[in-house]
């Protein structure tokens, strides 16, 4: 939703930047890396980039600057990124095009440091450079400064009071809620009428807890889309009332995959007969496209799992030719739940050690999201299904397949604590006791 209302908005900089082009030949060079990175071909839109590189930097468009940027961002490319600075140092006083993006992508590259430093020297600080901060702070888990940096923007814009409400909504308090509240009873009233600042609106008055507020926007709301009906059982699912969201989803006639996941996830929480029934009801009938979102699968396996199905979360899991680590992740919880452990080291078995270094490049860079975690998920489902079969030569086989940076984390080192003492090796104990003190 967010990145919609960004595109939207920075049209007119695309517009700006584009005209702005010093040679015709970097406006078409500038239009062509953006048709590779709407393809999501980042490493090309780069590699197109590079050959045009000449010793005049003046050469560039901001147009091509921007979208090699973008590339940059997307594959989290810091030192590629940190050369096209460089390249671009000696126009950022004078050029407020430029600027924004370089903010997003130190910002998106977790260099909260030096984005800060690029918006301190700002000298015109424009809506988009303030939306950039915004979000990057959010980006980071730096919520109290988005909120701090929206208190000194004088005549905010949607897009401002949207990235507001997503820091209120990270922080979850009493004291974000009261100013939600307040700003929102302050903005201008055909704001209510977009359906971004809307549901932005509606997600952070779940996730503060009024649902009662909540519920009546959406109520009084002329157009309800998918969005705000997602915040709502997002919501709904967060307080612990799953069967809200149940008998939400209910009312929607044409669910989208965002829906279904979460609607997976609201039967999960509830773990009963009844939800069940409604997940292999739903699941029989939706899209076949949908099973390619390896979220849904996910949230499949899951909801059926705590429903205490394992047998339909394991054939189905079978039948899936693409298995991501989530999903492996997800089925070995299963089977230590229902004491499963042959099975769980089995899965264990199935993963390609590619797999982890392959997705771990790729989410670490794109969204930024900790893989390093879902792996520890994995690693701490073998570890555990070990320790009770107990078995030395198998535990020994796999503790050396762990990576060493995983060693250090605590809750590894205290789960093959647990292992080898099961595995009554007391030698090989001591060892990782003495590396986690």
């Amino acid at each position: 939703m967010l990145k919609k209302l960004f595109t939207n908005r920075s049209s007119f900089v695309i517009f700006i930047a584009k005209r702005s082009a010093f040679i015709q030949s970097n406006a078409d060079l500038g239009d062509e890396m953006k048709l590779l990175n709407d393809n999501k071909q980042f490493e090309k839109a780069l590699d197109l980039f590079n050959k045009y590189k000449t010793k005049s930097n003046e050469q560039y468009s901001n147009w091509s600057i921007i979208q090699a940027l973008r590339a940059c961002t997307e594959i989290g490319d810091l030192h590629c990124g940190s050369n096209i600075h460089n390249l671009v140092s000696s126009r950022l006083k004078y050029d407020p095009y430029i600027l924004p993006s370089l903010i997003h992508f130190y910002m998106q590259c977790g260099d909260v440091n030096r984005a800060q430093s690029l918006f301190d020297t700002s000298t015109n600080k424009t809506l988009f450079i303030y939306g950039a901060m915004m979000k990057g702070y959010i980006k980071n888990k730096l919520a109290n400064k988005a909120i701090d940096l929206f208190k000194q923007i004088k005549s905010p814009d949607k897009v401002i009071f949207v990235l507001l409400f997503n820091a209120c909504a990270q922080l979850g308090t009493n004291e974000t809620l009261n100013l939600v509240k307040h700003v929102s009873s302050n903005i201008p009233k055909k704001f209510y009428s977009d359906t971004y600042i809307l549901t932005s609106l509606i997600d952070v008055l779940m996730t503060c807890g009024d649902q009662t507020y909540a519920q009546l926007l959406v109520e009084n709301s002329k157009i309800k889309t998918l969005p705000m009906y997602a915040a709502m059982m997002k919501g709904y699912i967060k307080n612990n009332c799953s069967n809200k969201a149940i008998d939400l989803f209910k009312q929607i006639k044409n669910p989208n995959e965002i829906i279904i996941n979460l609607f997976f996830n609201a039967c999960a929480q509830l773990g009963t007969d009844e939800a069940l029934n409604l997940i292999k009801n739903v699941s029989s009938n939706i899209p076949k496209t949908f099973y390619s979102n390896r979220y849904i699968v996910t949230s499949l396996l899951d909801g059926l799992i705590k429903c205490g199905d394992i047998k339909s979360a394991q054939t189905f899991f079978e039948t899936c030719q693409i298995k991501t680590l989530s999903m492996y992740g997800t089925m070995m919880k299963g089977f230590n739940i229902n004491n499963m452990a042959t099975e769980t080291v089995e899965t264990f078995n199935q993963i390609h050690h590619d797999q982890f270094y392959t997705e771990n490049n790729h989410l670490y860079s794109k969204k930024g999201i900790d893989y390093f975690e879902q792996n520890v998920i994995i690693y701490l489902c073998v570890i555990k299904a070990l320790a009770k079969i107990a078995i030395l030569s198998t535990s020994q086989s796999i503790a050396q397949r762990i990576p060493t940076s995983y060693l250090t984390h605590r809750q590894i080192q205290n789960a093959l604590i647990d292992m080898w003492v099961c595995s009554r090796t007391f030698a090989l104990c001591a060892f990782v006791f003495l590396k986690n003190n």
